[in-house]
């Protein structure tokens, strides 16, 4: 799904018109990047939580040359599904 049919999916699920749905779509991305950028976790119930993780400097190899180079630290956005998401379909006995 991109954000095309994300929008059309919101309009149709909320009775929108496509630019309000276009509009809702864009603002809650740009609420959830902003949030993300600021270092704070986003967290929506049932669906999942947006984190932060720091990557520590590592050494890694230039495959062409096989050179020993250096991988700088970075931050990088982590996704982590909610109880609400099973997208494998697996049910565990109660």
């Amino acid at each position: 799904m991109n954000k095309t049919e994300l929008v059309k999916a919101v309009a149709a699920g909320s009775g929108l018109s496509l630019t309000d749905a276009a509009k809702a779509v864009g603002a809650a991305i740009e609420a959830i990047t902003k949030s993300m950028q600021a270092g704070e976790p986003v967290v929506i119930p049932g669906f999942g939580s947006f984190t932060v993780r720091e990557r520590a400097a590592r050494s890694g190899r230039n495959p062409r040359t096989g050179a020993v180079i250096t991988i700088a630290a970075r931050k990088v956005t982590c996704f982590r599904p909610g109880k609400g998401l099973d997208l494998t379909g697996n049910k565990t006995a109660e």
